[in-house]
């Protein structure tokens, strides 16, 4: 890894960890919570390979471990797999909408996974709450993600889909 994809990957990291403190828009339905743009940094990090998304993905379950505690964090830890496959879809050539469609339903169930150790089998909170509350807040934040990527390839004049090579 490059120093300048390493800068950027470390600043995604950060910037994962400290979105669960600062932002202050969030919904919890418990299990279930979701924090406004908590995903933005593991979309983003997706366009520079798998390295940095599994990087961020790792800052996230940090931040959420630290603000929101154990099944908040281990629920986050699974930003690790889903940046993971979304970067290697990139890699071969994938458009970040397909990536987003295809990676949502795959966040939701690893989402589900791995709260069953911590609510046991109750189908509501898990399919409704867990499962179909993590697919919204995954194609919302891919939205932001998708403006803000939009807006930085325009106004910096980046190419993302050059550094995941």
């Amino acid at each position: 890894m490059n120093t300048k994809k390493l800068t950027i990957a470390a600043l995604l990291t950060a910037l994962a960890i400290v979105i669960p403190f600062a932002v202050f828009f969030k919904v919890v339905i418990p299990p279930f919570t979701a924090t406004l743009g908590s995903h933005v940094p593991m979309f983003i990090a997706m366009f520079f390979g798998p390295e940095v998304a599994i990087m961020v993905g790792i800052g996230s379950a940090l931040g959420f471990f630290l603000n929101l505690g154990v099944v908040v964090g281990a629920r986050a830890f699974m930003h690790v797999f889903v940046g993971l496959a979304g970067a290697m879809l990139i890699k071969k050539g994938m458009s970040f909408g397909k990536v987003s469609v295809i990676t949502a339903p795959l966040h939701g169930l690893l989402e589900v996974l791995v709260v069953v150790p911590f609510i046991g089998f109750d189908v509501y909170k898990l399919l409704v709450v867990t499962g179909i509350g993590t697919v919204l807040h995954h194609f919302a934040d891919a939205f932001i993600s998708y403006l803000l990527v939009n807006v930085l390839q325009k106004s910096a004049k980046l190419n993302l889909t050059n550094y995941n090579n």
